[in-house]
């Protein structure tokens, strides 16, 4: 019998969260690495070197990757013939990890998970709890698969029950175009085939958690139908070319897993769920004689990228430009932003839309008129930080309150990642606004570009409060120009063009 001590799950979990908020696994970086040398177009190219830089920047700071330092997916594989020294059940021991990792003053990370989710939504301030998933195996040991999931990348996750007639692959070439860019690709899909609802997405979460090896496949070749299925997915999810941030590119994904249960005979459950740019996992096992060690990888094995802004990059002075200028800005042009600029998210947003509505006034310091507004929930600052990392959060849950801000506050201008769905593009030409994108998975090297931050509204909403930020030289490109003209859909156009010799299949 092997004995579990309780500190040791404890100090496990809250050092494997630590390690992964700033330490990509080694095998995923590569690969971007890899994408990133075949890239052909220059934006995709120039979003892969922002994620390569910030993800070296991370390594070297040991500061979280992405703002959304993530909700915590662990699977636990406990052996039969395990003890526990504990007073605590092993998820009250896996929550006091997880509450231990998101406050450690060294390395703040967000607290993003709220209770109360059909209600009032209060953050726990802590991110606990977790999701945990238990299976009991033989063995005397304990094993962990742990990750932090980012909130754009999970609310692109689809479930399916497909008949058994129906071609999987199909399926995830219907959807894959309807997850859009919100997902931060380049990064993984998991797809989980089988069993039943439920445990074909469990699957899909779980094999995540696996190490990219599509490259060593394609070389030794597949060796059974789940093998082919995942090299006949990976070609054809890249030659729709959606591409990096989902703005057009050679590469979308860098591995498709697969896992796989039986299942009725009437039936074909298929979820599908991507990791992002900001993919974070780590496994270790306990054996009883003590915490995990979880050995640092070697700087010198990240890639030698360094994002520099392109020669043709525009300045922008944001206390100085009008929207005469706005209004020579094209989709995919890249600005370098220096000036004072306001956040908000979601519930700033409803908040902002709420006093509209009734006729108050807007808090002291909030003035949007010609200004812009950017979509981000910051990490704390440590030591002698302005902010910690900063990098934007998806555009279109802020599509539903576009419209009435545009027209009520005269706001000039809106940045954050991924698309605009029809209602904010539709006020965005409507308005004569315009929308900008931030590289999501580049939020450490985001916030070295802010020079000072400050709340201004809504402090009690945490990381949602709305800050002014003072930057210099943030990088962004245009996304959605005045008149309404989305890179989101020309990009991918053109690339699937320009990699199949063919339109590119209208998505419905």
């Amino acid at each position: 019998m092997t004995l579990i001590r309780q500190q040791d799950v404890i100090q496990s979990v809250a050092d494997a969260l630590q390690y992964i908020s700033y330490y990509h696994p080694l095998d995923y970086i590569q690969a971007v690495h890899r994408a990133y040398e075949r890239e052909e177009s220059p934006a995709a190219k120039d979003a892969m070197a922002q994620i390569l830089t910030n993800s070296r920047m991370c390594a070297e700071g040991k500061r979280p990757i992405c703002q959304d330092t993530g909700i915590v997916a662990i699977f636990v594989y406990v052996g039969m013939d395990v003890q526990w020294e504990a007073d605590m059940g092993v998820e009250e021991m896996i929550n006091e990890g997880v509450r231990q990792a998101y406050t450690h003053p060294d390395n703040v990370l967000r607290a993003s998970i709220v209770s109360d989710p059909a209600g009032a939504r209060i953050n726990t301030k802590d991110n606990t709890p977790a999701n945990i998933h238990y299976k009991i195996v033989p063995g005397d040991k304990v094993e962990f698969k742990l990750a932090a999931k980012g909130g754009g990348s999970e609310n692109k996750s689809k479930l399916v029950m497909l008949n058994p007639s129906d071609s999987i692959v199909d399926w995830v070439l219907k959807t894959v175009p309807t997850m859009g860019g919100g997902w931060c690709p380049p990064g993984m899909l998991g797809i989980g085939i089988g069993g039943t609802a439920e445990k074909a997405t469990v699957m899909a979460k779980e094999v995540l958690m696996d190490h990219v090896d599509i490259d060593e496949l394609r070389e030794r070749g597949p060796q059974n139908t789940i093998e082919e299925l995942r090299l006949e997915l990976m070609e054809k999810v890249n030659n729709l070319g959606i591409g990096a941030q989902g703005i057009g590119g050679l590469t979308t994904v860098v591995d498709v897993k697969i896992k796989e249960f039986p299942t009725h005979a009437a039936s074909k459950p298929v979820a599908m769920i991507p990791n992002c740019a900001a993919t974070r996992h780590i496994n270790f096992t306990l054996d009883g004689s003590g915490p995990a060690e979880l050995n640092p990888p070697k700087l010198e094995d990240w890639p030698q990228v360094t994002w520099k802004a392109a020669p043709n990059a525009k300045r922008v002075n944001l206390q100085t430009v009008t929207r005469e200028d706005v209004a020579d800005w094209n989709p995919g042009d890249t600005l370098l932003l220096s000036g004072k600029m306001l956040t908000g998210r979601d519930a700033a947003h409803k908040r902002l839309i709420d006093l509209y509505q009734k006729g108050e006034p807007l808090p002291e310091g909030v003035d949007l008129k010609d200004k812009f507004i950017y979509y981000v929930g910051p990490v704390d600052p440590v030591r002698d930080e302005v902010v910690g990392p900063a990098g934007p959060t998806t555009a279109t849950r802020m599509d539903k309150f576009t419209d009435a801000l545009l027209e009520h506050s005269g706001l000039m201008g809106m940045i954050g990642k991924a698309e605009r769905g029809p209602a904010g593009i539709d006020a965005i030409k409507k308005h004569k606004s315009v929308y900008l994108m931030a590289v999501g998975g580049a939020a450490y090297l985001v916030s070295k570009a802010i020079r000072k931050s400050r709340v201004v509204a809504f402090e009690d909403l945490g990381m949602e409060a709305i800050h002014e930020f003072e930057v210099e030289d943030m990088p962004v490109t245009v996304a959605v120009d005045m008149h309404g003209t989305s890179v989101h859909q020309t990009g991918p156009a053109e690339w699937f063009k320009k990699i199949n010799k063919a339109e590119p299949i209208e998505v419905q």
